[in-house]
């Protein structure tokens, strides 16, 4: 199926085109035809199918056709926040924000995106200056509206992302002060990749007779990420990974942690191996997070070590490989993690490290994505290493096979062992004179 054939206006399907795309995903063939109506929906799908824009094209269209219809100018008027879209971290709610960029150029809808550990002043400025489309976290959007300075009674579409992450993050609470600022006539879009009964809840007291469409595929986390288990002692998981991040045919890694205290000394590994490096956590400040991104995105390092604010919503074109440092305590988690590999139909490889008593976990794995995991030993990786060593030590001898002579004025000093076989060997001879 064509984008043409899913209901889409002119303008869009003109970015569309421009932005390279060709045939929609199929999260976005099953919801546009129902949203650009209109209609409330739920829907889950895992990760990587292309549901940003499966519900930014819809919001566009939706209030595209209001102005039409209203024959609102197409210059300078006076905007309100018509459509407002909630997203639990800082950097899908940038992303959502740049997935908006192309579209509303050409439809002439404005829009802006606010998240906390950013100085507020310039987000204040830009809705002074008045947005049609507000992307927002909900500790920072509530901030703003106890300031009195975001208005939400013109809200018309509201798009609730990734709302099960909400309730791991403690957001619930604030997303549930801010729904009663909202009008109750409004289109919904609420999207949760699982729905433990909190989140049903927020979703039966917001939907109208909704459109519910589930892609959820638990029998395998994406076909084309080749994945692998490593089995190694907790001693050996640094060298490992040292000797991981230094492969070639990996050109971008995301290394996960459990514990943001983990971070920093694992970046110190990858920096050790002369790979470079940088990292994201939640203490680090919004600016400092998405410059650490870019430079992945971009090449300027290969490595990204990161908690599990990363696992989610982060679209990373052509991420070569996801290796999980501490294999995670919810399957759902996992699958959240080598999502980021592998993405729009595209390899990858997800490598995982599992130590000891932790073989319940990766039990949990195999069943909710009904597979078996490749289990590499420490006998195994040993050989790896082996070989790998002695590729990397190839260089080292000449075209005939002789091995490059280093010369040196320095004598070779004796080991301690050597030194007590001399002794022994001269006290011997003594006695036998």
């Amino acid at each position: 199926m064509k984008f043409e054939k899913l209901w889409l206006i002119w303008p869009l399907l003109k970015t569309i085109a421009r932005e390279g795309f060709t045939t929609p995903t199929e999260i976005q063939e099953k919801v546009i035809p129902f949203a650009v109506q209109g209609k409330d929906i739920l829907w889950s799908a895992q990760t990587g199918s292309g549901k940003t824009l499966a519900f930014v094209l819809p919001i566009l269209q939706l209030l595209y056709n209001d102005r039409l219809e209203r024959a609102l100018p197409d210059g300078p008027i006076k905007r309100k926040i018509e459509a407002l879209i909630i997203a639990p971290t800082r950097e899908l709610a940038v992303q959502i924000w740049e997935a908006c960029k192309p579209y509303c150029s050409d439809t002439n809808l404005k829009h802006t995106v606010i998240c906390g550990w950013v100085n507020d002043f310039h987000q204040i400025k830009a809705i002074e200056k008045w947005v049609d489309i507000l992307v927002a976290t909900p500790g920072r959007l509530e901030d703003l509206i106890s300031q009195w300075v975001i208005k939400l009674s013109y809200v018309k579409i509201l798009t609730l992302d990734e709302a099960d992450r909400m309730l791991h993050l403690w957001f619930l609470w604030d997303v549930h002060k801010v729904l009663k600022r909202i009008p109750t006539e409004k289109t919904t879009f609420f999207f949760s990749a699982t729905m433990p009964k909190e989140i049903q809840a927020l979703a039966n007291s917001l939907l109208n007779n909704p459109e519910k469409i589930a892609i959820v595929s638990k029998k395998a986390a994406l076909p084309t990420i080749t994945q692998q288990v490593y089995h190694v002692k907790p001693s050996h998981r640094r060298q490992l990974l040292q000797m991981l991040v230094k492969r070639k045919s990996f050109s971008s890694i995301i290394v996960f942690v459990k514990k943001k205290d983990d971070v920093a000394y694992i970046t110190q590994y990858v920096k050790s191996a002369g790979v470079k490096v940088d990292c994201i956590h939640k203490d680090r400040t919004q600016n400092g997070r998405q410059k650490a991104l870019n430079a992945l995105k971009n090449g300027d390092i290969k490595v990204l070590v990161a908690t599990d604010i990363a696992s989610r919503g982060l679209d990373i074109h052509d991420l070569s490989c996801v290796i999980n440092y501490n294999i995670p305590n919810e399957a759902e988690t996992y699958i959240h993690r080598i999502g980021r590999t592998a993405r729009a139909g595209k390899k990858g490889t997800a490598i995982t490290f599992m130590i000891d008593h932790e073989e319940a976990e990766l039990a949990a794995i195999e069943k909710l994505i009904d597979q078996k995991l490749e289990v590499i030993t420490e006998k195994d990786y040993l050989k790896e290493k082996v070989v790998e060593s002695k590729t990397a030590s190839h260089k080292n001898f000449t075209a005939n096979g002789a091995q490059k002579s280093k010369k040196s004025n320095k004598k070779s000093e004796p080991t301690k062992y050597g030194k007590a076989m001399r002794i022994e060997m001269e006290k011997k001879k003594k006695k036998r004179k």
